[in-house]
């Protein structure tokens, strides 16, 4: 039986060593397709078998992995992917009808014998796509105990054939040159020469009528007709490209085209057709995504608008494809404009000058077009932003690039980026000293030349420097003063405009009439930066020499620094000024700072007065933040010398902070008036408080001061044993003197003696004479020996 078949190269490629080729072509009318997987060094290929012994999958491992991605590919047979596990490089091949796998371990048109070879790797592997029957290859059934010798032919090699054209012909090697007409092709349509890309089409395909590039050749018609509006010519080859060549990589491209082709032609209904098939077959293609950008380009067209921005976002929304993503972004950016909804409009082209400025290019009437609906919208930035984007893609020899330079100077004129409209004009004048815009250009900048400066701040105090220089006696330098002083002030440069001061004051008070106001507001500035950094003698200066009063939020850090600079004076004007708060607790706040300001200055007398206000503010708060007030009253009391006021007021101090550190020189103090009055129990009371405190923070201020006294109060109440206890807590003491150490052992002695301790006293005796033989307590102990 005759057999007729074709073989039509589709694809090759290579990763790392491997190569990988995948062909079709047809056998008794049947299609098939086979997949070639070559590799320098062996490896491994296996079918994957489901429960009915059909081949569901062919996984190929090796060792190496690729040095780029591996895209996934597809026809009608086969789906190839890659998977890479544990540094092992996996391909995966999936039919879609049936496929059988074979190694190649020979060269038929090299090798002179060939035999059976059972062995899982081979440098060659085929994978066989088909749908009915194997094409070529009859498979028989091989008795297990057969002998397999190998097949040895030495005289006559085995026929080789080569490459076969769609008819079946040998390709020769003088047909090569189609595959350079294909280049040159590929070349003009890249380089938008439509023209000589069709005509060497033509005469391509005329003297090549059988060339494997047939489906590459119609594309780039169905392309290149579509660039110059031919589209009754894209629609008839895109007929019979999609009829021959149905399963061809290109087909997503051609459908998007020819579906455009026809809405362009006012065929709706056929572009349709074409539409729904780009969208159903191929809807995880990119060409979809730009179908529907041409969908909805029909569907505007025909006045269904809202549907067509369905469409628009659906692409921009789906699409990978900076190109697509553009067009689509677009699309709705002159939609949105052309129905004044111009802050969308703007985010629109917006984030096409981030993703591709050059696409305004591409249609320069349109975009201008687009631009100047911005500027009738008062949108002066974005028209500015996309005369940009045109100035980078055009060049100065441009009959429209001196107009577009000034357009877009003037417009950035009129926004906040005053900066960037003087850098603009500034070009321009370079550019176009003498241009038909010069004089436009000139007054827009002058009127930039005091209310904004170049490019930078440095940059305008510069320039206002340097008119102050160039013009000292002129009004010009008078007003670089005035714009200096107040560009300073909007920056917060309050100490520079303090630095002014002087220049500022002489300037004409009629025509400068807020000098004195920039001022104060500088020193307002300065002070309240200084309060924030806590520069507490820079407060303090700028208090004194610019009488400056802040708001009541900034009374807290003004007294702070008035505190710790010692500008009483200061210090006691704000809390004066809060005394009266309607906030009972800023009202006690500011009532114990002014105390605390009066018994620092001394005013004593106020300080009684004043404390006896917030106790009765505070009395009964169980911990008020302010109990404090206690302290200072009890030292003020100290301090005027009222001892009757100190033991009143001691006992609250007690009851409010009981035994702490902080207190000790104060329990100190009253004990050494019980010891004035002659007050046992008082110094029993507070010189106990004083020994506790110091024993439990291991610091000894007031001893041995506080044990002598305590035990004089001991012994006159009888009460020896504690008297032994405080006074023997000093042998522990290092730091007395001689004379100390001879009275604490004197004293230790008699009060052993009194204990009936006599062996013990003559030990303290001897002990207070070897510390300090000269000393009257040295002598006390010897005639308490004596006795």
């Amino acid at each position: 039986m005759l057999k007729h078949f074709v073989f039509l190269l589709l694809t090759s490629f290579s990763l790392f060593a491997l190569e990988v080729t995948l062909g079709s072509g047809k056998e008794n009318f049947e299609k098939f397709s086979i997949l070639h997987l070559r590799d320098a060094s062996p490896f491994v290929c296996q079918e994957i078998h489901d429960d009915m012994q059909r081949v569901v999958q062919i996984v190929c491992a090796f060792s190496k992995q690729p040095s780029r991605a591996f895209a996934p590919i597809q026809n009608d047979f086969f789906s190839i992917t890659q998977e890479i596990k544990n540094e092992i490089f996996f391909l995966k091949i999936r039919p879609f009808h049936k496929m059988k796998l074979y190694p190649i371990h020979f060269d038929l048109d090299k090798e002179e014998s060939v035999f059976s070879v059972e062995d899982a790797l081979a440098t060659h592997w085929i994978a066989l796509g088909y749908k009915e029957n194997i094409p070529f290859i009859k498979e028989e059934q091989k008795s297990d105990t057969a002998i397999r010798f190998p097949y040895t032919n030495p005289n006559e090699m085995l026929p080789y054939i080569g490459g076969l054209d769609i008819q079946g012909n040998p390709v020769y090697v003088d047909k090569i040159q189609d595959v350079s007409d294909y280049i040159r092709i590929k070349k003009y349509f890249n380089n938008k020469q439509y023209e000589s890309c069709l005509q060497l089409t033509e005469e391509v395909m005329q003297k090549f009528p059988d060339s494997l590039f047939t489906n590459e050749f119609m594309f780039y018609q169905i392309k290149g007709y579509f660039k110059l509006d031919a589209y009754d010519r894209v629609i008839e080859i895109s007929k019979n490209y999609l009829k021959e060549y149905s399963s061809d990589e290109n087909v997503p491209e051609v459908l998007a085209l020819v579906a455009k082709a026809y809405a362009l032609s006012g065929l709706s209904v056929d572009a349709d057709y074409f539409f729904d098939r780009l969208f159903s077959e191929h809807g995880d293609s990119e060409y979809a995504n730009l179908g529907y950008v041409y969908k909805g380009e029909m569907l505007e067209a025909s006045g269904a608008s809202s549907k067509a921005l369905e469409f628009y976002e659906k692409a921009l929304n789906a699409t990978q494809n900076i190109d697509i993503a553009v067009l689509a972004a677009y699309k709705l950016a002159f939609y949105k404009i052309t129905y004044s909804n111009t802050k969308e409009a703007a985010e629109y082209i917006d984030k096409i000058l981030w993703a591709k400025g050059s696409f305004f290019a591409e249609d320069l009437e349109h975009s201008l077009n687009t631009m100047y609906l911005f500027v009738e919208e008062g949108d002066y930035a974005t028209a500015a932003a996309i005369a940009k984007a045109l100035l980078e893609s055009l060049d100065r020899s441009n009959e429209i690039y001196e107009e577009l330079l000034s357009q877009r100077a003037l417009w950035l004129a009129k926004t906040p980026k005053k900066e960037e409209a003087l850098g603009e004009l500034n070009r321009y004048l370079s550019l176009y000293p003498y241009g038909l815009y010069s004089d436009d250009i000139q007054v827009a900048k002058d009127g930039l030349f005091f209310s904004q400066g170049d490019q930078n701040l440095s940059a305008q105090i510069e320039r206002y420097d340097y008119l102050m220089r160039e013009y000292a006696n002129d009004t010009i330098g008078d007003k670089a003063i005035y714009e200096k002083a107040k560009l300073l002030l909007k920056h917060g440069m309050y100490g520079d405009v303090l630095d002014m001061r002087g220049m500022l004051e002489a300037l004409d008070a009629a025509l400068y009439v807020d000098t004195g106001e920039i001022v104060h507001k500088g020193a307002v500035g300065a002070m309240q930066k200084a309060l924030e950094q806590k520069e507490c003698k820079q407060v303090l200066v700028i208090s004194s020499e610019y009488n400056v009063t802040l708001s009541s939020k900034w009374d807290d850090g003004i007294y702070e620094c008035a505190m710790k600079g010692g500008d009483y004076r200061l210090a006691k004007q704000i809390t004066t000024k809060n005394l009266d708060a309607k906030d009972i607790q800023e009202r006690k706040k500011w009532l114990y700072r002014h105390i605390d300001v009066d018994f620092t200055t001394g005013n004593y007398t106020d300080v009684v007065d004043a404390s006896g206000d917030l106790i009765q503010l505070i009395e009964g708060e169980k911990d008020s933040e302010y109990k404090n007030i206690y302290r200072i009253l009890f030292d003020t009391y100290r301090r005027v010398e009222n001892k009757e006021q100190m033991l009143r007021t001691i006992a609250v101090v007690e009851k409010h902070f009981g035994n702490t550190y902080e207190d000790l020189d104060r329990y100190a103090a009253v004990m050494y008036i019980g010891t004035q009055l002659q007050d046992t129990n008082i110094v029993l009371t507070y010189g106990k408080r004083v020994y506790e405190i110091q024993q439990a923070a291991r610091a000894y201020p007031q001893t041995p001061f506080v044990e002598f006294t305590l035990f004089q109060a001991y012994m006159q109440k009888e009460d020896f044993q504690n008297a032994l206890e405080v006074i023997r807590s000093l042998d522990s003491y290092e730091n007395l003197s001689n004379e100390q150490r001879s009275r604490q052992k004197y004293l230790l002695g008699t009060a052993h003696a009194k204990l009936w301790q006599d062996a013990k006293a003559q030990e303290a005796y001897d002990a207070a004479i070897e510390a300090d033989s000269d000393s009257a307590w040295a002598k006390l102990a010897q005639s308490a020996k004596e006795l």
